[in-house]
């Protein structure tokens, strides 16, 4: 459950950091829009939405319930949605963190 837990934060970290760091360098909320996300850099748009989708996905699921868009019972499921996501970000990033200090020969 601890390692569950770290993870989650570890994830919770990096999306943060992610989302803060762009939009102090785009001047705009994260969102699933532009500059953000575009058809025109595929790439780029998936690099972004691993590194902030959590982020990204709570601020549009938030706007939408503002606006009466969508149900509160679709913001939650939007909430559970952008925890697990933040989890399994946490895990990847904590494989690759461990994969690189055993490729860079650091004793575990």
């Amino acid at each position: 459950m601890e390692l569950l837990l770290f993870a989650f934060v570890v994830g919770l970290t990096v999306c943060g950091l992610t989302g803060s760091t762009m939009e102090l360098v785009w001047g705009r909320k994260v969102a699933f829009a532009e500059p953000y996300v575009s058809p025109s850099n595929v790439l780029r748009s998936l690099a972004v939405t691993a590194g902030a989708g959590p982020y990204m996905l709570v601020n549009d699921a938030l706007d939408a319930r503002r606006q009466n868009r969508i149900s509160t019972v679709a913001l939650l499921s939007c909430g559970c949605t952008a925890i697990a996501w933040s989890l399994a970000l946490g895990i990847v990033v904590l494989a690759i963190a461990s994969w690189v200090v055993r490729l860079l020969g650091f004793p575990a």
